[in-house]
C-alpha cells in the first residue's frame, strides 16, 4: 500500500487535479490520499487557507467580508464545474458559512479548507471521503492519541479500501476540531502510513524533491536523491521546508520511506527519505533562517560556577522560551533562542540574569543561524576550515559556531542581512571543494 499526499499547488485547479488522478490511477497500490486545501493558482492568486483564516476574523468581528465568501466558493465551484463533477458543492459551502457565528472557533473555519477540497477529490477518484475528525484523534493537550486513531484508520480502509482524507486537522475528544500547524497534512499523511503500515509515504509537491539548498538562492542548486530522516529534519528545522518537520518522525519510527514527488514531472525520481543514504560527499545539505536573538552574559569564571546553567536555563523556562544553542567561554556564556519566542519578555529575561548572577547582560540580534548537515561529516577534516576561509572572502563575519555531538549538523552564526549571501557562497564554495 501506498500512501500519498498533494500539496495545495497539487490542487490549485481543475488542471492540475487531472494530473492528480493519472498519478493515482497509475499505480493501484495508491489507496489512501491525504489532501490539502487549494493552493496558488499563479502569483497573484490567494491560498484557500488564507482567505479563510482572514473570513474568520470577519466573522469573529461581525465586519463585512469583502466578498472572500464568494471568493472561496467560486474557486471550488469553478473546479468541480470543469470536472463536470455531480456534487452540489456550492450548496455544502453555504450551509457551513450559514452556520458560522462571532463564536465559531478558527480551527473550525480554516479546517474547512482542506475538508471541501477532500470532497471533491474523492468525487473525482471515486474513492471514500473519510472526515479527518472521524479518525484522527487528539488528546486535549494536542497530541495524537496514537492507539485510537490508528485502530479508526485500518477501520476506514477495511472499509472503504481507497480513501480521500482531508489533512492539516483532526478531533479532540469531544469532537472540537484541532488544527496542526501550516503545512500539517504533511503530518496527517506520516501517520495514516504510519498507522497503515504502508511500503511507501509519497509527498507531491511543485518540486521534483528536497535540494542541497534554496534554489533561489544557490544557483544550479542540485537536487539530493537520497536522505536520511535525520539528515532531513535537521534541515527542515532550519528553514528547508518542502517538507513539515513533525512528519519525518512518524515514518522514521515505522521504518517507512518518504518519497518527495513532483505533481508537474511525476517521472523524475524526486527524493527517497530512508534510514540509510549513501553521500558521495560530506555535507548532505545547507539549510538557514532568520530570526534569531542572543543573550550575552558576562562573569567571571562562570564556566566552573556549579550550577550556572541550570540557574540560567531556569530563567529561560520561568518565560516558557526554548533555547536553540549555548555557546560558551570560561567569562562567557550566550544563550541563542528565536526573536519570536522573546519578543514580549527580552528585557524581563535581561533583568532576571543580572539580578541572579549580578552580572552584565545584553542581547545581540538580528542573528541569522546557518545549518550545515551530513551525517558522513563525522571525522572529516577541513570542513570547518574551509566554512571559515569561504565566509572570509565574502567578507561576512562569524558570529558563532556550534557543532552537534554527532558531527552530523554544523551551525554557524552570521548577520540576518547577509544570510543568502552566505548561503550562496557555502554552496558554490563547497561545491568547487567536493564536500557537497
Amino acid at each position: 500500500m501506498i500512501v500519498t499526499k498533494f500539496g495545495g499547488s497539487s490542487l490549485a485547479s481543475a488542471t492540475q487535479l487531472k494530473k492528480v488522478k493519472n498519478i493515482i490511477t497509475s499505480n493501484p497500490e495508491r489507496q489512501v490520499v491525504v489532501v490539502s486545501a487549494p493552493g496558488k493558482r499563479d502569483s497573484s492568486d490567494y491560498k484557500i487557507t488564507d482567505l479563510l483564516y482572514t473570513l474568520r476574523s470577519h466573522f469573529k468581528y461581525g465586519i463585512p467580508d469583502d466578498g472572500i465568501r464568494e471568493m472561496i466558493i467560486k474557486r471550488y465551484v469553478t473546479i468541480k464545474d470543469e470536472l463536470g463533477l455531480d456534487i452540489d458543492i456550492e450548496k455544502e459551502i453555504n450551509e457551513f458559512f450559514a452556520s458560522c457565528s462571532k463564536k465559531t472557533n478558527t480551527a473550525t473555519v480554516v479546517s474547512r479548507g482542506e475538508y471541501f477540497s477532500a470532497r471533491i477529490v474523492a468525487k473525482f477518484l471515486g474513492f471514500a471521503f473519510v472526515d479527518a475528525a472521524d479518525i484522527l484523534t487528539f488528546n486535549f493537550d494536542g497530541k495524537i492519541d496514537y492507539e485510537k486513531s490508528k485502530q479508526a484508520v485500518i477501520e476506514a480502509v477495511d472499509k472503504y479500501g481507497n480513501i480521500v482524507v482531508p489533512g492539516f486537522y483532526g478531533a479532540y475528544p469531544d469532537g472540537d476540531i484541532h488544527l496542526l500547524s501550516r503545512g500539517g497534512s504533511d503530518v496527517t499523511g506520516a501517520w495514516l502510513a504510519a498507522f497503515l503500515d504502508a511500503d511507501v509515504y509519497e509527498n507531491w509537491t511543485d518540486v521534483s524533491g528536497i535540494y542541497a539548498a534554496d534554489p533561489r538562492i544557490a544557483k544550479g542548486a542540485k537536487t539530493i536523491q537520497t536522505i536520511t530522516y535525520e539528515e532531513l529534519r535537521e534541515m527542515s528545522y532550519m528553514g528547508a521546508n518542502v517538507l513539515h518537520e513533525d512528519s519525518i518522525l512518524p515514518c522514521q519510527k515505522a521504518g517507512i520511506p518518504i518519497n518527495i514527488l513532483n505533481t508537474n514531472e511525476p517521472t523524475n525520481a524526486g527524493t527517497i527519505i530512508t534510514s540509510e543514504a549513501v553521500h558521495l560527499h560530506p555535507i548532505t545539505g545547507i539549510a538557514g533562517k532568520q530570526g534569531y536573538v542572543s543573550f550575552i552574559i558576562n562573569k567571571e569564571h562562570c564556566a566552573g560556577e556549579v550550577g550556572f546553567i541550570y540557574r540560567l536555563l531556569s530563567i529561560f523556562n520561568k518565560y516558557d522560551v526554548s533555547v536553540e544553542h549555548i555557546p560558551t567561554g570560561m567569562d562567557t556564556v550566550s544563550i541563542v533562542t528565536y526573536s519570536d519566542e522573546v519578543k514580549n519578555c527580552t528585557h524581563k529575561i535581561v533583568a532576571d540574569i543580572a539580578n541572579e548572577f549580578d552580572c552584565e547582560v545584553y542581547t545581540e540580534k538580528d542573528m541569522a543561524l546557518i545549518a550545515l548537515v551530513g551525517r558522513q561529516m563525522q571525522g572529516s577534516v577541513g570542513i570547518s576550515a574551509k566554512i571559515f576561509e569561504i565566509l572570509r572572502d565574502e567578507n561576512i563575519n562569524v558570529k558563532m559556531m556550534v557543532q552537534t555531538p554527532d558531527e552530523m549538523t554544523l551551525v554557524v552564526g552570521v548577520d540576518d542581512d547577509e544570510l543568502t549571501t552566505a548561503i550562496a557562497a557555502l554552496y558554490e564554495g563547497l561545491s568547487e571543494a567536493n564536500l557537497l
